[in-house]
Parts: structure tokens; sequence; C-alpha cells
């Protein structure tokens, strides 16, 4: 059991109206799921990716408007790192994040990839990296209604950052427990991977000093792709037995899922691939209906009261 691709990551935001803006008209992504926490109906849980919302490409955002500001700190997911097609590309994405008022950095060398650094309206800190032995998810296809030109097209997230302040236990749990191979040991950090190359790619960094307060712009977790639940049901075993302690298996409707804490504010969900977002909506239609799992929508005009229409 390793993994051959991330599933999608999780962010929480202040402002579902202000993060759909930017991910769809700067970024180009697609909305490919308006839907709501299950676990807390009043807020929006929103997903952004390629045409379908292929695992590997999806980025995922829990509304909260009461949400403060994140306190940064360590034994956290710290960054994101999407991949754009090219170093050409990251010039175009300088220009295109510049006008858009956001500041970003000149380019760089991040996790040993040509990079450009900025921060989305909620302070979440990203990366456009380029890297010639990236191979797009088998399954990405791209969206022909984008805002970006497929050429310069954001192909789904890639090497996810997390910040500990014991790195030796994060290595423990990642080679022994999740199978990741370390691939590089630099100043900067660590780089591991599972069997997938660059979209498993997890680069841990360490940092001392008080463990991260999540506010607006946290991650809150990243999921890691299994095929189907027999898969997930053996990891779960496999997680309790090496001594950490994970949720039951949950039906999320999408996929079916479990999550565990390894650290601080360091939440894995391992995810299965399917059914996925066509389970209920049309490949045409995806992403502009509310959609509810089917024991919510009794509460559908409760819900959609609470909700401020994103359009």
């Amino acid at each position: 059991m390793k993994f051959t691709r991330h599933h999608h990551v999780s962010m929480v935001v202040k402002n579902g109206k202000k993060t759909d803006a930017f991910y769809t008209n700067v970024l180009g992504l697609r909305r490919v799921k308006k839907t709501v926490n299950q676990d807390s109906p009043s807020m929006y849980h929103l997903f952004y990716g390629d045409k379908i919302g292929t695992a590997g490409t999806e980025l995922t955002f829990f509304e909260i408007p009461m949400v403060g500001r994140t306190h940064r700190g360590t034994d956290a997911i710290t960054k994101v790192a999407l991949s754009v097609p090219s170093v050409e590309a990251l010039q175009y994405w300088h220009q295109r994040l510049t006008e858009a008022g956001v500041a970003v950095s000149a380019q760089q060398i991040y996790a040993d990839k040509q990079a450009i650094l900025f921060e989305d309206p909620d302070s979440l800190r990203l990366a456009f990296v380029a890297d010639a032995q990236f191979i797009p998810p088998t399954a990405w296809t791209y969206w022909e209604q984008s805002t970006v030109p497929q050429t310069y097209a954001i192909q789904g997230f890639v090497t996810t950052e997390l910040t500990v302040s014991d790195v030796q236990q994060m290595e423990t749990v990642l080679t022994e427990l999740f199978g990741y191979e370390v691939v590089a040991r630099t100043e900067e950090g660590i780089r591991f991977r599972g069997d997938g190359g660059l979209e498993t790619e997890l680069f841990v960094v360490q940092q001392d000093g008080p463990v991260e307060r999540p506010g607006r712009g946290s991650i809150h977790h990243i999921a890691l792709s299994v095929k189907d639940e027999q898969e997930l049901a053996a990891w779960e075993e496999r997680i309790r037995a090496f001594g950490l302690v994970p949720t039951q298996i949950i039906d999320r409707y999408y996929f079916k899922s479990l999550y565990v804490n390894i650290v601080g504010h360091i939440i894995f969900e391992l995810a299965t691939d399917g059914p996925g977002f066509l389970r209920d909506g049309h490949i045409d239609t995806l992403g502009q209906q509310l959609d509810l799992p089917d024991f919510l929508e009794p509460h559908r005009a409760d819900i959609e009261a609470d909700l401020e229409p994103l359009d």
C-alpha cells in the first residue's frame, strides 16, 4: 500500500465569495462542487480543480465567517505548491498575479524547483512551481472555460509543506507507516515522495517555537488518495497498529475517508478516488448549483438561507 497521488488539500477561509473569485477568475480553476461542511452545514465547502475535480487537482475550502487570523507557528501544514507547465509559465503567472494586485516573489528555488511564491486573499501561502519531471495526472483534463490558457494552466497541486519541531518523528511516520521515501535532504528541508513522483511530494521543514494557531488561510488537512473502501479499511488497521488513532471510516458522499492527527495541527485524510463529483452532477454544470448529500436534502431551505450566494 503506497500512494500514487494525493487527493486534495483543505483550507479555512473567511469569505467564500472572495475565495471563489480568486480561484476561478484569477487562478483559472473550475469550481467543481458547491456544497456544505457535512459536520456543520451552515458553512460552505467549496471544491476547485480541473474539469471534473480529478483527485490530485482539488483545492477545497471551508468558509467560516467568524474565523480569526492564523497565528503562524510549527507543527502545521504551511504551504501548497501548484504545478504549471514550464518556466515560461512562471513568467506569465508573475505578470498575471501582479496585475491582479497580488504580491508575488521574484523567481527563486523552492524545494529544488523553479518557483514564485505568493498568498491568496486569506494569506494562505502558495507557490507556483515548474518541474520538467512533473507529469500531469493521467485523468487531468483542461477546463475549456478557464480564464487561463491551457499553455499556462495549473495542472494540480504537488509539493505540500509540513513545518515541524521534531523532524525525526515526522520522518518515522512518513517512512515507516505511510511508505514515503526520502528523495533529498538539504539545509532547507527534507523532501519525501510516494510512488507517484512529484504529485506525492511532501516537504518537511524544521522550525522550533509555538504550535500554529489556525485561522483564516490555515491548511486544515491534506488528503492522500486510496483506491477503494477495502484499501481504506486496511489503512485504518495499519494506522492503529502503528500507535496512532484514526477516525472510523466516514462516508463523505463523493468519497469515503478517515482522518488521523499526526502531530499538532497536521492532519492526514485518506480518501477514496470515487465515486467522485459526477455522482450528483453533470459535467457541463458542475459547481453551479448547491449540491447536498441525501441526509441533508430535507434541510435544503434552511441551509440555503444561511449561505451568502457566491455568484
